[in-house]
Order: structure tokens, then C-alpha cells, then sequence
């Protein structure tokens, strides 16, 4: 059962949402494919290949540089480098600097996720953060834990991820989409918006967050007058808006990936447009890059979801100093939190190995003195005291299945320039419970 509080607001601008997940446990990333029924949950790492590592922690990346989440890549690649930057100042982990190598994970259309894989376990990766997309993620996974490596997404919110195979050896910093599904079906609702209309891409991602969102919608009394799931790869979307417009809803939901450029293209020529219509987006297709071509105003308005605290401010800026062209943020900051606690996991091991890492990733994450970045953190470590890690992205608390116990979703909205603030606009909290 998931309870939401009521909507808060601070001032026009407020911090982002946090939702507390206990017993039910969450998922991960954007899309997921793979049957899973005999899949086992994922508790301890006791399973794992218990080899001791080789005293220098090798951190690896599976992130799309290619693709359709390309558009997230940049971000979550400078979050890990921002924080292997800080880890190494710091002095490193088991005294060494930490080597890193980062590999593109494309997507489901090609195979270059499994060759990075495969790249980086020639090089002796001890922990893999990756993929963004959980379908990728998915085709990897009994790859890199079958080899003993941990890995760790800071973008998969597929609920499958909670009890899929994984020795142990799986964690996530983002919240499960059940989650963002519930946000933005309240969302909806509390508008004003008593008939719905949804497009989503066809693949587990887009199926699973349209069904929540119906639920909570028709929960909160609104109407899903049309559902459509369209095939992301179509050339062509006319005929799926088409269905939308015959049933004139008041409401518009975008489920998707890099795709929803075109779909929202489509909406433009038919008629559709965001001064008419209220539309809604989540993390897949929220983008600052992906509609800076359209006409101004084209989004104005727009609200969507993205999980996952915001990115202050500062930390924005280190960013840009690594990468100047970054435009978007989101989940940079769930990327650094997951290269800083891995680094911590390994030094409170005392040991580089996948398994001595997972086996303390939740033991750092809760429960000891609380610090919020590596050197306070690995300082208290090497004081003998036991630590609780909260990140940038939250006050992260692993559970038996690796999935974040404690999860934020933010609600943005689009301004006249077709690209939305650093700010959230809302936040709301709630928890998960049995």
C-alpha cells in the first residue's frame, strides 16, 4: 500500500520529494524486458565468489554515450567523476587512487552493452555503475555478478530489480517507478484533469509507469479515456495521437525516451498543443536539450516527474567545470552516490573484492554517525566508527534487496525557453508499506 501526504509548496520554487520505502522494498532504471519468474530476491552477498580483490578498487561505468537515453549519459558520467575526483584528493581507497574506466551502454537496439561488459572485466573492474536503462541492465546483469562484480544503476526504477537474481550483488540509487507513477497520477488528478489520455513507449518502462498512473488517477476519481502504447522505433506517430485527439482529454501523459521529441511534434501538427491541453512527462523524456529546436513556448507549461533530489547548486557547478556543455542533471547526483559508496563499502572491507563491497554497501548507508561526503565519511571509517552515508541524492538506506529504503521524486515544470529549472517545483512524501 502506498500512502501520499498532501502536496506541499515552498514559495514558487521547492525542494524535491521524499518517499520512504519500507517493507515492499523498489525497483530500478527506465525500461525492463527480461522474464524474471525464477528469479530468486536479493538479500546477501554471501553467494558471491568470495576472492579478496587485488588492493586497488577499479571502478567501471556501462552509461549511454550512444542511444535512446544518450541525453543522460553526460550527467551521470561527470557525477562518478566528480566524486572518484573528491575519493582520490581524499587519499584514495586502501591508500591507492581509485582507477576508472568509463564504457558506453547504447541500448536495446544494439549489443554494445554486453562488449563493454566484457571490456571491463578484462580490466579487472570490481564494481560497475550501469546501466541507465534497466532493459540494459537487465541483458548485463548475469554477466557482471556471475563474474563476482557488484553492480550498481543510479538510474533503473524497474520493479522487477527487487527480486531478480543477482547473488547479491545489485544496488540502485533511484527509487522503483511505481513511485514516480504514483506522484504523477496524483499530480494529475489534484490539476483538475477528470479525463486522461496516455502515450507510452511499449516496452516494460513505459507499460508499468502508465498502469500506476491509471490506478492512482482512477483512484483519485479522473478517467484514462485513452491509452496508447506505441512503438518507440515507429518512424511515424500520427495514427497513435490521432487516438488521442478522437477521445479529447483533458489531460496528455508522455511516457517515454528521446522518441517523445517526435511524439511531441505530433501533438504540434494535430492540434494538440500544450496551451490547450495540460501534458505530463517523467524522467524518460524530460530533457533541457531534446526541444530546443521547437518553437519557444512549445512546452511552456509542461510538468513532469524526474526521481531523485535535486542537484544543488554547488554541485551543478563543479559539474560544468568537468563538463561545460551540461544542460542536463538528472541523476548526477545518484551517479555520485553510487561511485562514494562503493569507495566507502571497500574501505570498510578493507578489501577491493564485488563481494566484500556488496556486503557492505548497506552497512555504510544506515544506521551509524552520519556524514555526507567521502572524506568525512572514510575519516570516521578509519576512526573505527561506524558510518550512515547521506548523499546528494538523498539520505540513501540500502534494504535486503539493495533497493533504496528512503526514495525523492521532484515535480519540475517547462518555462517559455522549452527547458525546465534546476528547481522543483513541488515535492510530496509518502511511504510504502507490506
Amino acid at each position: 500500500m502506498i500512502r501520499i501526504a498532501p502536496t506541499g509548496r515552498v514559495l514558487a520554487v521547492a525542494a524535491a520529494a521524499s518517499l520512504a520505502l519500507t517493507a515492499c522494498g523498489g525497483g530500478g532504471g527506465d525500461t525492463a524486458a527480461k522474464q524474471s519468474e525464477s528469479a530468486a530476491p536479493s538479500t546477501a552477498a554471501s553467494s558471491a565468489p568470495a576472492a579478496k580483490g587485488d588492493g586497488t578498487l577499479t571502478l567501471g561505468t556501462v552509461l549511454p554515450q550512444t542511444g535512446s537515453l544518450a541525453f543522460l549519459g553526460p550527467p551521470e558520467f561527470a557525477g562518478v567523476d566528480q566524486a572518484v575526483k573528491e575519493i582520490n584528493e581524499a587519499g584514495g581507497v586502501l591508500g591507492k587512487p581509485i582507477t576508472k574506466v568509463h564504457t558506453d551502454s547504447g541500448d536495446t537496439s544494439t549489443n554494445i552493452a554486453s562488449q563493454s561488459v566484457d571490456k571491463l572485466l578484462a580490466q579487472k573492474a570490481d564494481a560497475i555503475i550501469g546501466a541507465a536503462s534497466s532493459s540494459v541492465s537487465e541483458s548485463i546483469i548475469d554477466k557482471i555478478t556471475g563474474a563476482g562484480v557488484v553492480q550498481f544503476s543510479p538510474a533503473n526504477t524497474s520493479d522487477k530489480f527487487t527480486t531478480i537474481s543477482d547473488k547479491g550483488l545489485y544496488f540502485r540509487t533511484a527509487p522503483p517507478d511505481k513511485l514516480q507513477g504514483r506522484v504523477l497520477g496524483d499530480l494529475i488528478a489534484a490539476d483538475g484533469n477528470d479525463t486522461i489520455g496516455i502515450l507510452a513507449m511499449q516496452d516494460s518502462y513505459g507499460s508499468g509507469l502508465a498502469d500506476q498512473v491509471t490506478k492512482t488517477a482512477e483512484e483519485a476519481g479522473a478517467s484514462v479515456v485513452e491509452r496508447v502504447d506505441y512503438d518507440p522505433k515507429s518512424a511515424d506517430f500520427s495514427a497513435d495521437v490521432a487516438k488521442i485527439k478522437a477521445k479529447n482529454p483533458k489531460a496528455i501523459v508522455l511516457i517515454g525516451f528521446e522518441e517523445g521529441a517526435k511524439v511531441v511534434a505530433e501533438l504540434v501538427k494535430q492540434g494538440l498543443t500544450a496551451d490547450k491541453f495540460k501534458w505530463y512527462m517523467v524522467d524518460g523524456n524530460m530533457s533541457n536539450s531534446n526541444y530546443l529546436k521547437m518553437p519557444k513556448g512549445t512546452l511552456k507549461g509542461v510538468k513532469g516527474t524526474i526521481p531523485g533530489a535535486e542537484a544543488p547548486e554547488e554541485f551543478r557547478k563543479k559539474l560544468q567545470e568537468l563538463d561545460p556543455k551540461l544542460t542536463d542533471f538528472t541523476y548526477a547526483a545518484e551517479s555520485y552516490d553510487a561511485a562514494n559508496l562503493i569507495a566507502l563499502a571497500a574501505e570498510a572491507a578493507k578489501d577491493d573484492s564485488g563481494a566484500s563491497i556488496a556486503a557492505k554497501l548497506p552497512e555504510v548507508s544506515k544506521g551509524g554517525e552520519k556524514c555526507k561526503s567521502f572524506k568525512e565519511c572514510v575519516d570516521l571509517l578509519k576512526a573505527g566508527k561506524d558510518i550512515d552515508y547521506d548523499g546528494l541524492s538523498g539520505p540513501i538506506e540500502f534494504d535486503d534487496a539493495g533497493d533504496p529504503a528512503v526514495a525523492t521524486i521532484g515535480v519540475y515544470q517547462y518555462g517559455d525557453d522549452n527547458k525546465y529549472p534546476g528547481k522543483a517545483l513541488e515535492y510530496r512524501t509518502g511511504k510504502i508499506e507490506g
